[in-house]
């Protein structure tokens, strides 16, 4: 149990209750009470006290974004290393994440309505656990607030890099309904949606209000084949590129000793077009028509909210959120049969090699010897996936508001749910017997009957969830009053409970799956905070707050984070703000508990026999570390917000973050490059080619990252409408970390050794509005950045930016009814030209969509 002093020592307030403070820019007695993710400091309405980023729903109309996941994406302060569902192969596919600051999913809090929600069933990269976007509700939401600098003393874990707070609707009347419909005029790929909100009640008059909100959204499949440019994977006109394609079916480990002939979709290939160091004549494929670069998807989400009033100074209220998702890809091609093939070893914790050799007698043998061979089961066909997944938080409570006193208690529930599907994978034992008898043909697989190729079919079920239950109890008064106004004052307390399980299917644990990918984790936390705020109006223009959270984890012990910030306004039109923050990840369930995962990734050894220099795959081991301690940050972030009229403002803000016993791995390379330093964890095959790499999560260093923000809004009135230009532009002026334990800080803005994190990502909008119309044109950019993976000095050196453009209009003129269209990607660009990255552009920054047409129409009850 947390000690009792620990508790006390607690200051933060992870709620949004108001607290009062003085603004110059009107008396006392008028100001109302706000709510301001992140802070109970009162801001005017020109400037927060802390730097806060307002998307309503009506900007996420006017973007052309289909979703809430690629309005969060596509924002500046998004900078790099997020997820998204074009990560088909991942133990996470379908889901979408953001990340501010580039620091990772794991650094940025995902809250609803100021509280928690169940990170997703499984683990992102095997270690991130997050929020899946996915999973939210889209029609419920009302607004959505960015907290941009570090928020660790208000909410606890996770808000390193800041807070995104989706706030829903807190009352609603009427009724409305839409549809929306659009498609990809480059690839064919179509999607509809669905959406109805309806809501009774008037809480001050009626004594209750309840609303129900509902969306829907279906999307086709794409696949590598349904993009122009990238179907045919030849890409040797561009710098770093080349023909890709995959050489299999022959004997031994020289791929010109090859079968008799071809099968499949193998295509006779001069060895010197993939390989220029080499001559003959190989089979090989191109793997494009196995690679899904968007899931189908079929998405619903529901909401039911609702508020009774109890008496004059309380409410009670509830709150159910729900979501499905189903997400259906290809998860690969047939499976490859080389000397890498494994099974998985439960007993020991391990990857077992499995025999590709031919025994004497077997009649794709040509020799009088037994003979290794590397081919691919064209006859089993493709292995497909499907992901589904189901979300739900129940919250409810009570809140007042007395004479000196307003409060919050409030009980909470949330999970994620994963059932995920794998179809047409390899059953290990039968194919062993089949590899022993002659009963499968390798070199034709014509000749294998339907019972001998079924007889290797297994389907698989991989189980996972993640469960989040907390109780929350906060209050706020004023503690006294200065002659530049009240003194506000919040307190609160939290117990928290986290409970991961992600299992594997049975045929995996047995090893009867052959190349089997798991990530098994089994771990549960409790966490009690103590938290409060304080708000000193010091002067009329100057203000200064202070936050405090104390944090006791079951697993790893304590964690404490104060805040402070000041807000200065010298002018009316002139808000100076500054605040400086420690702040704290935990270890993620994944990092600390029991977990073992194997994944299939590459890397460059300088020491394969083959293709020295080359990128060459690998089975990755990664396990847990139990000794592992918490991240640990220090924010600085100065800005200032300048209003000189009620249409103008222009904003900038500084932020700086450092990060030390950053959680990860250290980088697969630098292992195969000094194997002596990391005896037994890099392990290779007879011929010296990499095998697999052992690795456990550790604490490995220090990072930092800085960069400011600007963010310009001015408006102008005509006679016949409204013009208003809007833009949001962030600069990364460093990101370093080391890429091993202890090792030198590397610098990663402006270059992907980090992931891609471009210098400059920003979009500036401009929108017209006059009588039933309005119009607005987007404007996103990335910056280009160095590439970092080179295999030689004629390899590409530079990765360039992108600009797109996306439109969108609307007409109100017809009673009730709206009528919408739009269009994303207007000049149908490609996204940059990436030679390393899994899909040659980087899908953490951009998608293979082209021009996409989008029509809608919105109904609405009076």
């Amino acid at each position: 149990m947390m000690k009792h002093s620990l508790l006390l020592a607690g200051l933060g307030a992870a709620l949004p209750f108001s607290a009062f403070a003085a603004d110059s820019s009107a008396p006392d007695n008028t100001l109302e009470r706000v709510t301001i993710t992140g802070s109970n400091i009162r801001a005017s309405s020109k400037a927060k006290a802390n730097p806060v980023q307002v998307i309503t729903a009506a900007d996420i109309a006017k973007s052309g974004k289909a979703d809430l996941p690629d309005v969060l994406r596509s924002l500046a302060v998004n900078s790099g290393n997020s997820f998204n569902e074009q990560v088909t192969g991942s133990f996470s596919a379908g889901t979408a994440g953001v990340s501010l600051r580039g620091l990772g999913q794991r650094n940025t809090l995902v809250l609803v309505n100021g509280k928690r929600v169940s990170n997703y069933a499984t683990a992102q990269e095997l270690q991130e656990t997050f929020v899946d976007l996915n999973a939210l509700p889209l029609k419920a939401v009302k607004r959505i607030e960015i907290l941009k600098d570090g928020a660790s003393a208000i909410y606890g874990s996770d808000a390193i890099a800041g807070v995104v707070n989706i706030i829903l609707y807190p009352d609603y009347q009427g009724a409305e309904a839409g549809v929306e419909f659009s498609r990809d005029s480059s690839t064919g790929q179509n999607q509809q949606k669905f959406n109805l909100l309806a809501g009774k009640g008037d809480l001050e008059q009626d004594g209750y209000n309840v609303w129900f909100a509902f969306d829907s959204q279906k999307r086709g499949r794409l696949d590598q084949t349904d993009v122009s440019w990238l179907k045919d994977n030849d890409f040797r006109g561009l710098p770093g590129g080349a023909l890709n394609r995959t050489v299999t079916n022959y004997y031994g480990s020289d791929p010109t000793n090859r079968f008799p002939k071809a099968i499949g979709p193998l295509q006779d290939t001069d060895y010197s077009t993939l390989n220029p160091a080499k001559s003959g004549r190989v089979w090989a494929y191109n793997p494009a028509q196995y690679t899904t670069l968007m899931p189908a998807i079929e998405r619903y989400h529901a909401a039911l909210h609702g508020s009774y009033r109890l008496n004059a100074a309380a409410d009670a209220y509830a709150e159910f959120l729900y979501g499905a998702s189903h997400a259906s890809a290809i998860f690969a091609g047939p499976l490859s049969l080389t000397s890498s093939l494994r099974a998985w070893d439960a007993a020991h914790q391990q990857l077992v090699p499995i025999s590709t050799t031919l025994p004497v007698g077997h009649p794709d043998n040509p020799n009088a010897a037994p003979t290794p061979f590397s081919t691919v089961l064209f006859g089993q066909g493709e292995r497909d996936k499907t992901d589904s997944t189901s979300f739900r938080r129940l919250l409810a409570g009570v809140k007042g508001s007395g004479d000196k006193w307003d409060w919050d208690v409030s009980g909470l529930y949330s999970d994620s749910r994963l059932r995920e599907y794998a179809y047409n994978f390899v059953n290990r034992y039968a194919y062993e017997a089949l590899l022993q008898n002659g009963g499968y043909s390798f070199t034709d697989p014509s000749k294998n009957s339907e019972a001998v190729k079924d007889s290797l079919r297994i389907n698989t079920l991989r189980p996972a969830y993640y469960r989040v239950m907390s109780l929350d109890a906060t209050a706020s008064t004023e503690l006294g009053r200065l002659p530049a106004g009240p003194i506000g004052f919040a307190a609160g307390y939290q117990l928290r409970r986290e409970v991961m399980n992600a299992g594997t299917s049975w045929q995996v644990l047995s090893g009867t799956e052959l190349r089997p990918a798991l990530d098994l984790i089994d771990g549960s936390r409790l966490i009690q905070a103590a938290y409060s705020e304080l708000n000193v109006p010091l002067l009329k223009n100057l203000s200064l707050s202070a936050a405090a959270r104390a944090d006791h984890y079951s697993d790893f012990g304590n964690a404490f984070s104060p805040k402070l910030g000041l807000r200065y306004q010298p002018l009316e039109s002139l808000t100076l703000r500054g605040s400086v923050s420690k702040g704290f990840r935990a270890p993620s369930l994944p990092e600390i508990t029991q977990s073992t995962a194997v994944s299939y990734s590459s890397a460059q050894d300088p020491f394969d026999p083959v293709t020295p220099g080359r990128s060459v795959s690998f089975t990755h081991l990664v396990v847990a570390n139990p000794a592992i301690q918490p991240e640990r940050s220090n924010n600085l972030n100065l800005g200032f917000v300048f209003s000189p009229t009620a249409s103008t403002s222009i904003g900038v803000d500084y932020y700086r973050i450092r990060q030390k016993d950053v959680i990860g791995l250290e980088d697969p390379e630098t292992l195969i490059r000094n194997p002596q330093a990391y005896p037994g964890q890099v392990v290779r095959d007879s011929q010296g080619r990499l095998q697999s790499i052992s690795q456990k999560f550790i604490n490995l260093s220090s990072q930092s990252t800085s960069g400011f923000d600007l963010e310009l809004s001015q408006s102008w009135k005509f006679a016949p409408g409204k013009l208003t230009l809007a833009a949001q532009w962030t600069r990364l002026l460093s990101f370093s970390k080391p890429l091993q334990q202890n090792g030198p800080q590397v610098e990663g803005a402006g270059s992907n050794v980090h992931g891609a994190l471009p210098r400059w990502k920003g979009q500036t909008s401009a929108n017209w509005e006059a009588r039933d119309w309005s119009g607005t044109l987007t404007w996103f950019h990335t910056n280009g950045y160095t590439q970092a993976t080179r295999d030689d000095d004629n390899d590409q050196a530079w990765v360039k930016g992108s600009d797109t453009f996306n439109f969108s209009a609307s007409y109100k003129g017809f009673k009730r009814l709206t009528l919408t269209a739009a269009v994303e990607n207007l000049t149908n660009k490609r996204p940059p030209w990436d030679a390393h990255s899994g899909v040659y552009f980087d899908s953490s920054q951009y998608d293979p969509t082209g021009r996409t047409f989008i029509l809608g129409a919105q109904y609405k009850l009076d």
